[in-house]
């Protein structure tokens, strides 16, 4: 059952956020524009939609946007279970069915695109593309070895600060301080068990072998400048991975350097939507009929005329 027009907080553009339950569970969202082709944005770690307004607020202009607050997160409820990238990966697939979403481009940021990893491997009729910004996707054995002792310190009194430690390691020393300090402060937007059941379940406890194995809708991942993934080991595993990279920005790009991060999904937008691969089969296939005239045409004009005037010719 959805909820309408229920406004819990003004973000991006003032519109409200709506709320809808999947088995007593309300989930919280903003739909904005009732465009095509659709995109769902899906935040990271311990954030809310609010990680994407100023991608809300630009692909507005062209595109239906919904942008969620996963389960646990933001407005949406956050009752006390285990967070596994399957569960929130389920959530979003109904989501997208209760929405009437079709083939959405869905794109999420962290922890978000081990979700939207997941929906494609699980659901693969339901997205048309995916993205992926700065998740941590088969990260090398050292990141583990770092973020081990995290598991704990989420568990316990301070784990706030523990949280805010994670976040600050993968933030430059570039990034605009005032607005990073902001930004820090104001996380998580998460209770503390979503925030340490998240944590283990996308990172130090998740195997993302499986979901980058089944992904076969097209797929781009947005590095930043520290590594967070193994592209070359996630290209064996997804031989069509595309990879693109911000330049001075740490983790949060979409807030950071919005302007690259909606050139890069834009570019992505115009190759993989299905209106651009209708038009782009639309052309091949009558690239192959005018090929296929010019062939036939130059094999006539090849043909000599008739034996009699041939005859003619040489007399």
């Amino acid at each position: 059952m959805i909820q309408q027009n229920i406004v819990l907080s003004p973000t991006g553009g003032n519109e409200p956020m709506q709320l809808i339950k999947k088995e007593g569970v309300t989930l919280a969202y903003q739909d904005i524009n009732p465009g095509s082709p659709p995109m769902l944005f899906v935040h990271g770690w311990g954030c809310d939609h609010t990680s994407f307004a100023q991608q809300a607020e630009f692909f507005r202009r062209s595109h239906r946007v919904v942008s969620v607050d996963l389960r646990g997160h933001g407005k949406s409820d956050a009752p006390h279970q285990d967070y596994t990238m399957a569960t929130l990966a389920d959530d979003l697939g109904w989501v997208c069915a209760e929405l009437a979403l079709t083939k959405p481009i869905v794109v999420g940021h962290s922890m978000g695109g081990n979700v939207v990893l997941e929906l494609a491997a699980r659901y693969p009729e339901i997205p048309a593309s995916v993205v992926l910004i700065d998740s941590v996707i088969l990260p090398h054995q050292s990141i583990l070895d770092a973020l081990q002792p995290m598991v704990e310190a989420l568990r316990g009194p301070d784990y706030r600060a523990a949280y805010q430690q994670v976040l600050l390691a993968i933030c430059l020393p570039d990034d605009d301080e005032t607005r990073r300090a902001q930004l820090i402060a104001s996380l998580p937007k998460a209770p503390q068990h979503v925030v340490a059941s998240t944590f283990r379940n996308h990172l130090t406890d998740y195997d993302v072998t499986p979901a980058a194995a089944g992904c076969r809708v097209p797929i781009a991942y947005i590095g930043a400048a520290i590594a967070l993934a193994d592209l070359i080991q996630f290209r064996s595993l997804t031989p069509h991975l595309l990879t693109a990279q911000t330049l001075g920005s740490g983790h949060f790009s979409p807030l950071f350097v919005p302007d690259q991060i909606n050139a890069m999904l834009s570019t992505f937008v115009e190759l993989y939507s299905p209106a651009a691969k209708a038009s782009r089969w639309a052309n091949l296939r009558e690239n192959q009929k005018k090929t296929i005239r010019r062939a036939v045409g130059n094999h006539a004009a090849s043909i000599p005329q008739s034996g009699n005037k041939s005859l003619r010719e040489t007399r």
